[in-house]
């Protein structure tokens, strides 16, 4: 298993990970209009994703299983604000094929890694619906702290979503 950024060349991967999940993530995703999993949709995001990483702007990462040809996971850094803020959000899904084998967490440290090493980011902000108890405890075992809820914060498949507001903070930030 390898992880590494998400790049053009991933379009039919990602567009398969998202069909093949479709069902699995409607319940935590917002509603997309039909042909938006498609590949030449997803290689016109993913070449805007490039430039935005090299950007600084956001960093999009897959778990590949080389194996099956296939994505185990993915998760983004995005809306990276410099200055003094030095954070961004974070967000994340797993196919559902590989949910609770703890890949994601795996994903997930390596990805805070990068925010805190790489991009010397302060803070990484990651929220979630109250209901979604495996997005609380993974964001639990990987330190984060809840800090509120935002009411109807998300418009989630259809439905505008309450979500707890969770940060962790950089332990080698002064």
């Amino acid at each position: 298993m390898e992880i590494r950024f998400l790049s053009t060349d991933d379009a039919a991967l990602i567009s398969d990970f998202y069909l093949r999940n479709e069902e699995h993530l409607r319940r935590w995703e917002p509603r997309r209009e039909e042909g938006y999993h498609s590949i030449d949709a997803w290689t016109l995001r993913l070449h805007e994703r490039e430039k935005e990483l090299v950007e600084g702007k956001s960093a999009h990462f897959i778990y590949f299983n080389p194996q099956e040809g296939d994505i185990v996971a993915i998760c983004s850094l995005t809306n990276i604000v410099r200055g003094p803020f030095m954070g961004c959000n974070m967000g994340y899904a797993v196919s559902k094929t590989y949910q609770g084998r703890g890949l994601m967490k795996k994903l997930c440290v390596h990805v805070i890694g990068y925010a805190f090493s790489e991009l010397h980011l302060n803070r990484v902000m990651a929220n979630y619906m109250p209901s979604n108890q495996r997005s609380e405890a993974l964001l639990g075992h990987l330190g984060f702290v809840k800090e509120g809820l935002a009411r109807r914060f998300l418009k989630i498949n259809g439905n505008w979503e309450d979500h707890v507001l969770t940060s962790l903070v950089n332990p080698n930030k002064t």
